[in-house]
């Protein structure tokens, strides 16, 4: 079996790492593009672009599945991953997860990026799971940014600022940015507010690890020999983990295993 995961840097760990939890025997392709990041900036035009190149380079690699662990991919380049590559290769988008966030009664609030944050796109979502829970959006300028160079003292401050707007009474938060679960704890940390419990942290990881493996019909064996390759792309060279991904429990996963043939 093998699983093939894009984003434009290292927001993909925490799919990946997801993913060789459940199968460790699987094979793995990390497609990303450090030569053109960030993508939220860019257009939804040229983000399509960038995307269909990233997910050709990890095609080439005849996966069984593709999955975008990018939420900006997903808002902006799905319909062209799908209508290129399906039905021969699963494509697999990553949402917000807005509906399980919601099941406890809530408030809620949304970290996401400046671009996705007020967008149609993650209004329409919000009108359709939340129902009557109060919702915040907040927005958390240059906090994917600092993940993706391990930047501590940026990650705290982008942390700091994010949690500053989030309302004293949430009790559960939607990381609407793959680059947010490589700093959960953090976060967690952050809006915990004294003498109440644990704010609940909603991110994509498992869900979308998951859904892989069915659309493939494959079933979670956390108990397989721990077999399973890791090849690397990097704006389509063949390339070693960044070391910045080592910064992170999830790179630190997915590099202790040999690298593909």
């Amino acid at each position: 079996m093998k699983i093939a995961l894009m984003d434009s840097g290292i927001g993909l760990l925490a799919a990946a790492a997801a993913v060789r939890r459940i199968r460790p025997d699987a094979d793995l392709v990390l497609s990303s593009d450090p030569d053109n990041m960030p993508w939220g900036p860019r257009t939804p035009e040229d983000v399509t672009a960038r995307a269909l190149d990233v997910a050709r380079a990890a095609a080439a690699h005849r996966p069984d599945a593709l999955i975008v662990a990018c939420n900006t991919a997903s808002v902006h380049a799905l319909p062209a991953l799908r209508a290129e590559l399906e039905p021969a290769l699963p494509v697999i988008g990553t949402v917000p997860a807005i509906k399980p966030s919601v099941a406890g009664g809530g408030p809620v609030a949304i970290w996401a990026t400046p671009a996705t944050t007020g967008s149609p796109y993650q209004r329409g979502l919000i009108r359709e799971f939340a129902g009557s829970v109060a919702v915040t959006e907040v927005p958390c300028p240059g906090l994917a940014d600092a993940v993706e160079h391990a930047d501590e003292p940026a990650i705290d401050r982008a942390i700091a600022a994010a949690a500053a707007l989030t309302p004293r009474d949430v009790r559960a938060v939607v990381l609407g940015c793959t680059h947010y679960e490589l700093v959960a704890e953090r976060i967690r940390a952050a809006v915990r507010q004294p003498g109440l419990p644990p704010v609940a942290l909603h991110g994509s990881a498992g869900a979308v690890a998951a859904q892989a493996l069915r659309r493939i019909g494959a079933e979670p064996a956390p108990s397989a020999e721990s077999a399973g390759g890791l090849t690397v792309l990097l704006s389509g060279r063949t390339a070693e983990l960044p070391e910045t991904a080592l910064a992170y429990a999830e790179g630190q996963l997915l590099g202790a295993v040999s690298p593909a043939r």
